[in-house]
């Protein structure tokens, strides 16, 4: 028999087992200072904060209430049983293309099981069409889980693995690949593709979600709609990441892989092109591509898939701070780092009192690339003696790029070659879109200029 107080444990326990109270019951909560909440007592994933109970509000968000000794709980009613959604299986239609969604982990495409209260995958082609059917009017969707994990986990080796995996589907035949993940860290891995695809026949979208299934805010089915739609429809063969473009659901932007940042920690709108223009407005519900930015490559340009999916781990980025010390950049050389990249000041800036370190580390045959914290623009390292004087050591600017796409960048370039002549050759190359010969001044601070 299933748990009825999964996660509860101890005097809490106690009290909940004496009201014949169980997981998915109306409970309200009441403190001597007068503090009172109602929901809907949720599980309990975790056992180390033992006295918190977890109510879900009627507004759809969780909460945490701690248990002491002036806490009182009431129960007001019992579950009420929740039918589960029925699944519909999807008819292919021969006139559509064929599209994969790839999950790497995320809320993207999960569902919160009531029953557990644990958020579940829910990446089944009938899951889709139960929750998202407008998806299927679009393209004719398979779906694959790679893995699932939290983004903030994956390393160089897991982007080798997604360009694999996605390689492998594309030539399979698909029209596109949808690669559901974490919004962390999202703007890295789409930076890692845009690199290890060096021919690419068809787009590459990576989606995620701000906000949770669970809460009626979530941003997840408008966002996988704009992704297929995006996948199935758009002229572009690149890897992008698409989001919402303003906080209502009017329409996404698709953002190229090499010039995107998330920029918000919760807004739905949390993802910005840097140095660029988003290559596309994506109106879902009319499913609709509007291309705002002409440069880029064309879908069935490149007849064939072509990876270079190897990432150096040996890599380090080291951000400016005030008191920086040069044992920061030798414990990276003693290490056996072959390559730093720096998060400078302004037009690429560090200490003076580094110039030696970074002098030691070039001569140790490590590369040093120097990108700047201000993210728009671009450095230039002639405009004062300092940014000169690293030039003089080795030290290779990085253009616009931001310093996480530099770090990439410089990954993917030292699995191929350590000789710091071609190193600095390729980093100073537009490979992938990563470096923006001209700004313009719609650029700055965002387009389009909204608040």
């Amino acid at each position: 028999m299933p748990d009825p107080l999964p996660g509860y444990i101890g005097k809490l326990r106690d009290v909940l087992q004496s009201l014949e109270a169980s997981v998915g019951d109306r409970i309200r909560v009441r403190k001597n200072d007068g503090f009172v909440i109602e929901g809907i007592l949720m599980p309990r994933e975790r056992l180390y904060a033992k006295e918190i109970i977890v109510i879900k509000l009627d507004n759809g968000y969780n909460i945490g209430v701690k248990f002491d000794s002036n806490t009182i709980i009431e129960k007001l009613g019992s579950r009420v049983e929740i039918k589960g959604i029925e699944k519909v299986k999807p008819l292919r239609k021969p006139e559509l293309p064929n599209l994969m969604i790839m999950s790497t982990g995320g809320t993207i495409a999960s569902r919160v099981d009531y029953e557990t209260g644990a958020v579940k995958p829910a990446l089944t082609s009938e899951d889709l069409a139960s929750l998202i059917p407008e998806i299927f009017d679009v393209a004719n969707i398979d779906t694959d889980i790679l893995f699932n994990i939290f983004s903030e986990d994956l390393t160089p080796k897991h982007w080798e693995k997604i360009a694999e995996r996605t390689a492998k589907i594309i030539n399979e035949g698909f029209n596109g690949v949808i690669v559901t993940h974490g919004t962390d860290t999202m703007a890295w891995t789409a930076a890692a593709l845009s690199f290890a695809f060096r021919k690419l026949p068809v787009p590459i979208v990576l989606v995620g979600a701000q906000r949770s299934s669970d809460r009626p805010s979530s941003d997840s089915a408008f966002n996988l709609l704009a992704a297929v739609v995006t996948a199935a429809k758009a002229p572009f063969a690149e890897v992008v990441v698409v989001m919402h473009g303003e906080t209502g659901d009017s329409y996404a932007l698709a953002h190229r892989g090499t010039k995107v940042r998330k920029m918000h920690t919760s807004r739905r709108d949390a993802f910005q092109t840097i140095n660029d223009l988003p290559l596309a407005k994506i109106y879902p519900y009319a499913k609709k591509v509007e291309i705002i930015n002409n440069r880029f490559r064309k879908r069935g340009e490149d007849k064939e898939v072509a990876i270079e999916a190897k990432f150096d781990e040996k890599v380090a980025l080291v951000k400016f701070y005030s008191s920086i010390d040069p044992e920061v950049i030798d414990f990276f050389v003693d290490k056996g780092y072959h390559g730093i990249v720096l998060e400078g000041t302004g037009l690429g800036h560090f200490p003076q009192r580094l110039i030696n370190a970074i002098k030691r580390a070039v001569e140790e045959n490590v590369a040093v690339v120097m990108t700047s914290q201000c993210l728009f623009g671009r450095v230039n390292m002639y405009v004062y003696s300092t940014g000169r004087l690293y030039l003089e050591a080795g030290v290779i600017p990085g253009e616009d790029m931001l310093p996480e796409v530099a770090y990439v960048k410089l990954s993917w370039i030292l699995a191929k070659t350590r000789d710091l002549n071609e190193v600095r050759r390729l980093m100073l190359t537009n490979i992938a879109g990563e470096i923006n010969p001209r700004h313009s001044v719609n650029l700055y601070p965002r387009w389009p200029h909204e608040p």
